[in-house]
């Protein structure tokens, strides 16, 4: 029979309209505004005495606030009435608590606990929208050309020793990166000259006989060689912020370079502000070192303390200045557990170089000790206050370097091993993170940071909406005008379309921006063409004398290929907008995609099932079309 569905049909789209409007319910919640506190580092514990010294902060300075939660195994949350109590809030506690916490701005969801269990969340609202954290970075690029000069020096220190190139003293650097090495005659400093030509050319040489008879070498670097340097370290620098900012899970962020050695980092719609801040504020690495022996020189080794509390009894422990491998030859860290102690541990995966290197400096010192030692970079922000009485924000940077493995090397090393010595498994996962995200060429600091509150984007949000509700409106209006009873049934699937939409971001994570509402203002003009389409077809089908079960039957069959081919089309150019465009163009095609599917679900299937419901199956003398 003509324009009747099967019983599965129409529950297979009240099954899909029920699971639509669960999904999209958690957007019916609107989040509180909050600041989360977190330590500088994921082994710190935020319990209930640092949440009181917080809220005792807030009540001296007569702030309102509700809903405090300090779990101990994550972050303390305070919730706040009003986008001012918040701002404010931030300041107080951040003063209270000091710079070894991180209070971030966030918001805190009001979700209901049973649809957060079956994995329903609102959607995730872009920068300009919701807020979100502003980041300008600044790479440290003196720092890799120091880095990249002491490697030079050990690597001619050893060739020349191979060599058996006799030098005096030390072979120095100077602060204008210059590297000095003294010879007792012409014919040795020749040699050592020879080898710097070979390993070296891109290096500038000068030779000179000083009044103290020696021969002396200096080295430095063009500007090209430096511009080369400095490209690597920001270039390295931006992959390695990506790889943060995705472990992250944060959506569509911006990581780009700006001038010379800066970098601007946004991280629109997050949740969790404090987690983010530490982990892209932070610098660490690690670096391989064999113990020194006691009849080292104080200029061959350098005196470290252990970081973990239990090892700080034995005292502080020497390693050579010499280091056997860094971070970068890391290719992946895991977490995992030692199975006799139980402790946390990372285990480490090293590319062909670093494998290579660990394994030969392992396989002629066992039975000596090695060294893991941990260097931690992180921003401290320091607050002063001016003759005005405004606070001003200032920046440096605090290194931290402690040793947190020092054990015995029993056999030859290769590709992969494993650090112990941690405090928590959550200091495990984090240093786990940074390694595999990749290392750092060179160090950075905060040249700048603001939080950019949702207030924000809640104008852009309340336009955004009008223009949704105008453009709806507008939409309804018309093809129940022009249509009737069935500019009715494409309305009703209108609303579908757009409870689908709403779901399917919310589903996968997709993130809103003012682009992507244009794109939901554009697709609803589009859902409604399918409609025209098809119920134009039918009219034509009434004029050429067809039965109305007929017409209405080939309306819907004869226009699915149009209908199809007309969508494919805006598909295919959605995906490749997705694909090359920047932030604000994937917006928009998120949206624009999203809704071309959605829209062809609901104009042909759900359109028709309300038709056939009033229609199929009864005697139809005449259709209000």
């Amino acid at each position: 029979m003509l324009n009747r569905y099967p019983l599965w049909k129409y529950l297979l789209i009240l099954f899909i309209l029920g699971i639509a409007a669960i999904y999209a319910a958690p957007n019916l919640y609107e989040p509180d505004p909050a600041i989360q506190i977190t330590g500088q580092s994921s082994a710190m514990v935020i319990d209930g005495g640092i949440l009181k010294i917080a809220t005792d902060a807030l009540e001296e300075s007569d702030i309102t606030h509700f809903g405090d939660v300090a779990t101990g195994n994550g972050p303390a949350l305070i919730r706040f009435g009003s986008l001012a109590d918040q701002s404010k809030a931030k300041k107080v506690v951040q003063r209270a608590l000091g710079e070894n916490y991180v209070v971030a701005l966030s918001q805190a969801s009001n979700t209901p606990a049973w649809l957060e269990d079956i994995g329903a969340g609102p959607m995730k609202l872009g920068l300009d929208l919701s807020g979100g954290v502003h980041f300008l970075m600044e790479v440290d690029t003196p720092s890799a050309i120091a880095k990249r000069l002491e490697g030079i020096t050990d690597d001619l220190k050893s060739q020349w020793r191979e060599d058996r190139i006799r030098y005096e003293g030390r072979v120095t650097i100077s602060d204008t990166n210059v590297v000095e090495a003294k010879f007792p005659d012409a014919e040795e400093l020749s040699k050592a000259a020879d080898v710097v030509r070979k390993a070296y050319p891109e290096l500038l040489r000068e030779d000179e006989k000083r009044d103290d008879g020696y021969y002396y070498l200096q080295l430095n670097m063009s500007e090209a060689t430096i511009a080369e340097i400095e490209d690597y370290a920001v270039a390295q620098n931006l992959a390695t912020l990506r790889n943060r900012v995705d472990e992250l899970g944060v959506s569509e962020p911006l990581v780009q370079r700006q001038g010379r050695n800066r970098i601007v980092v946004e991280l629109p719609g997050v949740q969790d502000t404090a987690e983010a801040k530490r982990i892209i504020g932070k610098t660490a690495n690690l670096e391989f070192r064999l113990e020194a022996d006691n009849n080292a020189t104080a200029s061959e080794r350098e005196q470290f303390n252990y970081r973990s509390e239990a090892d700080q009894r034995r005292g502080p422990a020497y390693l050579e200045r010499k280091v056997i491998m860094g971070g970068d030859n890391v290719t992946d860290a895991r977490v995992g557990f030692d199975p006799q102690s139980g402790l946390p541990q990372v285990n480490i995966t090293l590319d062909g170089d670093g494998g290579e290197k660990i394994n030969h400096a392992t396989r002629y010192n066992i039975g000596r000790r090695m060294g893991v030692l941990f260097i931690e970079y992180r921003t401290v922000t320091n607050r002063t206050i001016d003759e005005n009485g405004v606070e001003q924000l200032s920046y440096s940077q605090k290194v931290d370097r402690k040793i947190i493995s020092l054990a015995t090397i029993q056999a030859a090393l290769g590709k992969q091993f494993r650090i112990t010595g941690l405090d928590s498994p959550a200091e495990a996962t984090e240093l786990a993170l940074l390694l595999r995200s990749g290392a750092l060429a060179a160090p950075m600091y905060f040249v700048q940071e603001s939080t950019i509150g949702p207030s924000l984007g809640a104008e852009n949000i309340h336009l955004g909406m009008v223009s949704v509700q105008l453009g709806l409106g507008l939409v309804l209006l018309f093809m129940l005008f022009y249509y009737r009873v069935f500019g009715l049934a494409a309305n009703v699937a209108l609303a579908v379309n757009m409870l689908l939409i709403v779901a399917i971001m919310s589903i996968v994570g997709a993130t809103l921006t003012l682009p992507g509402i244009a794109g939901i203002v554009l697709t609803v003009g589009m859902a409604v063409d399918a409609n025209v389409l098809i119920f134009s077809r039918i009219r034509e089908e009434l004029k050429n004398g067809a039965p109305v079960q007929s017409a209405i039957h080939a309306g819907f069959e004869r226009a699915f290929t149009t209908i199809l081919d007309a969508n494919l089309t805006t598909l295919i150019v959605a995906v490749i907008l997705y694909g090359i465009g920047t932030g604000p163009v994937k917006g928009f095609a998120v949206t624009l995609a999203i809704g071309i599917l959605t829209s062809m679900f609901s104009a042909i299937m759900v359109t028709r099932a309300i038709v056939n419901l009033m229609y199929g199956g009864r005697r139809v003398e005449k259709l209000w079309i």
